[in-house]
């Protein structure tokens, strides 16, 4: 892992999409804000300065010493090739027209290295308020549009390049294409990034690590510990020991089927049924957050007193992947509220545990690759994401044995459904939520007044946006139809039809 692309965040919202291109390219880069600029050294092959919220005339813009960067490619985006002309005396000024939207390139230097391969007339995707309207004769326009005659140019005694679109979107037809130019023919990247080469780095980098210390993992059944807890014992073997807890808030039968794969896989795991102690916990509690903390605190509870079983325990391994990693050291700051049941909260401090996190240079598609690699099965791999609060944030208001029993009759048969029709890889996550409402209903001459449960399934990449996913109607007649009659309680079923942003994917 030695060629490295550095993407320096100034707090653009596609900042973590340009990652996803690079590393789309089977190349390993990594982001920092650009406040906290890594010391740059020959592995840094070149830099990618994003875009950002601000005007390049903003009292408090951000800016960063270009001094320190030596003789390094480095391509600008928006804000980051404003920013570059504005340290090498050019001339920026509100745009006349704000381009925002799909803009058509006009004119391409198709002889210039980043502009190989562009066709003029495509399309690129704009974003800005200022634009570059005058330019030193080391400048050399490579590309312009309609209204904007500076769309990317070339420093050509430096080795810079900017572009005033983006790239990174989709709608930019020939975005990658101009990403791969930089990388590959200015950066000179050889494009060996891959889960095979990844795998075989960090069982080595474990193996030295870890040596022959006993590690604890807390498995959750979804793909990130999965995979992490794969790559650990690889290295170290049954020096790795997992703990699979029973919180009483999985779905139907979970427990039983993901400890029944986990030991198939040859690990070494123990399942803890603890469902007493959270239901205990959860009594009387209604607040989404007072749940959140009363589930992570007897997490931590079983899960330290399960670790002084084994005894002589050195490390705490976590599935945490590289979008957590880049929220903690974001431009803007840690989040100011992490959610509580993130990975194991408290944990390693109270434990006086190392830490080890072979995930967290993966974003989760990639960690679906480097799982396939090493032969996972599908059905863990392909698994949809699933809280750590598990059903205890699904049913709304206080959780009960008896709602649980409730929604794990539902959302069974909702997730079953989607698996016989053949939807479920069609879905980024779907679940069913328990309201703390019921509504009048008629069933033979009875009337009936049961709860009321949503169905919510989503398309996503990453979850950080999502949208309703288009169920056919027939098969939501039919689930519908199944849970009314197949379980007693519940009258009514509805369908949620919310985009994030404004709805979250959750309801709690």
């Amino acid at each position: 892992m030695e060629e490295k692309i550095l993407i320096l965040d100034f707090g653009s919202q596609y900042t973590q999409l340009i990652a996803r291109r690079i590393r789309e390219l089977n190349i390993y880069c990594e982001i920092f804000p650009y406040n906290k600029t890594p010391k740059i050294k020959t592995n840094y092959m070149g830099i990618i300065l994003s875009g950002s919220p601000y005007s390049v005339h903003d009292e408090n813009a951000p800016f960063i010493d270009f001094n320190s960067f030596d003789n390094i490619p480095l391509l600008g985006i928006c804000y980051g090739a404003q920013l570059i002309a504005k340290n090498n005396n050019c001339e920026i000024a509100k745009s006349k027209i704000r381009e925002y939207g799909r803009a058509k390139l006009e004119f391409v230097d198709k002889e210039n290295i980043l502009m190989s391969g562009v066709k003029e007339n495509s399309d690129v995707w704009m974003s800005h308020g200022d634009s570059i309207t005058d330019i030193p004769s080391s400048f050399q326009v490579i590309a312009s549009t309609k209204d904007v005659e500076i769309t990317s140019y070339y420093l050509k005694d430096k080795n810079y390049y900017g572009l005033q679109f983006h790239p990174e979107v989709t709608h930019s037809d020939f975005g990658k294409v101009i990403l791969e130019n930089f990388t590959v023919k200015i950066c000179g990247c050889s494009q060996s990034w891959t889960p095979d080469k990844f795998v075989e780095f960090t069982i080595e980098s474990i193996k030295r690590t870890v040596m022959d210390d006993k590690v604890v993992l807390g498995l959750s059944g979804g793909v990130d510990s999965s995979v992490a807890a794969i790559l650990i014992h690889k290295a170290i073997g049954d020096n790795l020991y997992c703990v699979f807890v029973d919180n009483g808030l999985l779905r139907k039968n979970e427990f039983d089927k993901v400890l029944s794969s986990y030991k198939n896989l040859g690990l070494n795991v123990k399942g803890v049924d603890s469902k007493n102690l959270f239901y205990k916990g959860l009594k009387g509690k209604s607040d989404p957050e007072d749940k959140r903390k009363s589930i992570g605190n007897d997490f931590i509870k079983v899960f330290e007193e399960e670790a002084n079983k084994i005894g002589d325990i050195k490390w705490l391994a976590q599935g945490t992947i590289y979008p957590d990693v880049i929220e903690s050291v974001s431009v803007k700051g840690p989040s100011a509220t992490i959610k509580s049941h993130h990975n194991v909260g408290g944990l390693p401090e109270k434990m006086n545990l190392k830490i080890v996190e072979p995930l967290n240079l993966l974003f989760k598609d990639e960690v679906r690759r480097v799982g396939k690699s090493m032969n996972m099965p599908e059905i863990i791999l392909n698994r949809h994401p699933f809280p750590g609060p598990g059903l205890g944030i699904r049913i709304l208001g206080e959780v009960t044995k008896e709602k649980v029993d409730l929604l794990q009759q539902a959302d069974d048969i909702f997730i079953s459904s989607l698996v016989k029709r053949n939807l479920y890889d069609d879905v980024w996550q779907a679940a069913t939520i328990l309201l703390p409402v019921k509504s009048v209903g008629v069933m033979g001459d009875e009337r009936t007044y049961e709860f009321t449960v949503v169905l919510r399934a989503v398309t996503s990449l990453d979850g950080m946006t999502a949208d309703w996913s288009r169920l056919p109607n027939n098969f939501l007649a039919d689930v519908s139809n199944e849970i009314i009659n197949k379980v007693r309680g519940i009258n009514r079923v509805v369908y949620d039809i919310s985009s994030k942003p404004p709805a979250t994917i959750e309801w709690e």
